[in-house]
């Protein structure tokens, strides 16, 4: 921490529902101090009924996601020292999403879309029946690999200005794992994934603004995978699969 840096932060909590409001709490500057750790520090000295998630605080669950000066972020994980300008903060819950209270909100929205995007694998094989042999340099394995890794923390989908607008878009995280799993060549459900990812609101509502991407923790590119989707249902009309 530099010798210039004040010793005290100004953070600034939203507080209540939606028709809460931020209040300002002072809390001492630390060395190696994550945002996580203010909110804590707030929840634990200060005021008690502060209402807030997480869990790993490694960045492995992705549940303590908020919103920090304006930026959808993993707060286990962003130290305050790059973020506090000027010894300030406004932290905030994720946007597009309803506000339980506080700092937490409600993520049945977010997985209830992954369920409209048929993002479940659909066994094509029995358990009697040989493992599948997937080859890891084939081309739909690679497609799946680059996408895979998401943990579901919601950041895409707060920082998505199409989810913003429109209230039916699958959003991001939905669509990403939509795509991994048309490149799975073991999935049997890809004709009910396709019919629904290619709908209102599926992955041709898409602006590819990259805020996805951008925002991304893991430096995933849902706009990739969306556009991939795209292209496959695109594909899928053309050869009669889908039907307009």
């Amino acid at each position: 921490m530099s010798s210039a840096a004040p010793a005290q932060l100004s953070v600034s909590l939203w507080r209540g529902s939606d028709d809460g409001c931020y209040e300002t709490y002072s809390v001492p500057r630390r060395a190696s101090q994550t945002v996580l750790d203010v909110v804590t520090y707030v929840q634990r000295h200060i005021d008690a009924t502060l209402s807030y998630r997480f869990a790993c605080r490694v960045g492995m669950c992705g549940s303590c996601a908020m919103t920090v000066n304006g930026r959808p972020r993993w707060t286990c994980r962003t130290h305050v020292a790059k973020v506090a300008a000027n010894g300030r903060l406004k932290i905030g819950p994720l946007e597009n999403l309803p506000r339980i209270k506080d700092l937490a909100t409600d993520m049945q929205p977010f997985f209830e879309k992954w369920r409209q995007a048929e993002g479940v694998f659909a066994p094509s094989l029995t358990r009697a029946e040989p493992m599948a042999r997937i080859k890891p340099d084939s081309r739909a394995r690679m497609a799946a690999d680059a996408a895979i890794e998401c943990i579901n923390c919601g950041v895409c989908y707060a920082a998505c200005d199409t989810v913003r607008w429109n209230a039916n878009y699958l959003g991001p995280a939905a669509l990403n794992r939509a795509w991994t799993l048309v490149n799975d060549e073991r999935d049997a459900g890809n004709a009910a994934r396709l019919t629904a990812v290619a709908a209102s609101g599926g992955c041709h509502s898409c602006h590819s603004h990259q805020s996805c991407q951008e925002h991304c923790p893991l430096a995933l590119n849902p706009t990739e995978s969306i556009a991939g989707l795209k292209r496959r249902t695109v594909a899928a009309y053309l050869n009669g699969e889908l039907k307009a």
